[in-house]
């Protein structure tokens, strides 16, 4: 239910728009493309990253059929323009409900949306359901370093809610950032620290006591938050003037409210995980195809010793329950 995607061929967003540094890709090899951020290198992907053909080969070694597809966070732009970002996110909505409309049985399509308007960002929100039949979005943990918990974001969740449309957040534009580039840090801290924020904002604001119906999957299994809940929840109690202005429960009872996926690459904290969440809400993510994720596709779950309900809860059943979909969608 985590994997990213990006087409083979965009336009160069920069000419296109005349500012910024949007990302256009460069194809210097046959199998392979440079990411340009403006005129800096951003990273190198595969064809694995476009080829929807090649995926679902890569995909079979690990025995799994359906993957979950979104772009890559570099691209939601929040920066820009927001009718620029609205072309931008149309552009890549519409590849991939095309790569869905072509692979009904292989994928499952999740859009991006141009967050800094809210307007905007509920009219693709419509699109994405009405006319392109995608079963969710995904969006940053932050938007220009606003956190989702602000106000002016709480009519887009609504309108998610209302359309029974899935959440995705993941983790982008890390806080400190510029400060810490070193060591690879932004992605190995600032992550984790990002996800917990999001989810600690949406809490905090009372996102998920007034929208109870809302479906949302935080990264990288709720990146640290499970991990500090202990202190999360010990400052809610402490300094209730400062953390319960907003809402008054308890931030550890929305536990196994939302989902988190497995991305852990540690046995002992995924049981730790599946013990704070239980296994109905813990999904099966992966990061494909990014050398940061778990590319064997959850190998390393067969070996926990985990009962047979637990892990088909993770390779499946809690995904179909985020989405809404059913085993027969994929099957018959």
């Amino acid at each position: 239910m985590h994997t990213h995607v990006l087409p083979k061929e965009m336009p160069n967003w920069t000419e296109k728009f005349g500012y910024g540094d949007f990302i256009y890709l460069q194809h210097h090899k046959e199998e392979s493309a440079i990411m340009m951020k403006g005129n800096q290198f951003f990273r190198e992907i595969q064809a694995n990253c476009w080829d929807p053909s090649l995926r679902i080969e890569e995909y079979a070694k690990f025995n799994t059929q359906v993957q979950v597809i979104c772009t890559i966070p570099v691209m939601f732009s929040y920066w820009a323009h927001p009718d620029d970002c609205k072309d931008l996110s149309r552009f890549l909505n519409d590849h991939i409900a095309e790569i869905v409309r072509d692979h009904p049985k292989n994928y499952v399509g999740l859009g991006t949306l141009p967050m800094q308007d809210t307007d905007l960002a509920i009219e693709e929100l419509e699109r994405c359901k009405n006319e392109l039949g995608l079963k969710g979005v995904q969006i940053g943990s932050n938007i220009n370093n606003q956190n989702l918990g602000e106000s002016r974001f709480y009519p887009i969740f609504e309108a998610c809610e209302k359309l029974d449309m899935a959440v995705m957040v993941h983790p982008w534009e890390m806080m400190g950032m510029r400060y810490m580039t070193k060591y690879w840090l932004p992605w190995l801290v600032g992550m984790p620290a990002e996800t917990s924020r999001a989810i600690c904002s949406m809490i905090f604001s009372g996102i998920f006591e007034s929208l109870p119906a809302l479906r949302v999957n935080f990264s990288h299994a709720g990146g640290s938050f499970l991990a500090t809940i202990g202190r999360i929840e010990h400052g809610f109690n402490c300094r209730p003037d400062l953390v319960a202005i907003d809402n008054p429960t308890n931030p550890r009872s929305y536990i196994s409210k939302f989902w988190v996926d497995c991305i852990t690459h540690d046995d002992v904290m995924l049981k730790y995980v599946l013990e704070k969440q239980g296994s109905k809400r813990v999904t099966l993510g992966s990061d494909y195809p990014f050398p940061l994720g778990d590319l064997e596709i959850g190998k390393f779950i067969e070996h926990m010793e985990l009962s047979t309900e637990v892990v088909e809860d993770i390779f499946c059943n809690s995904t179909l329950e985020w989405l809404k979909l059913k085993k027969e969608d994929f099957t018959s």
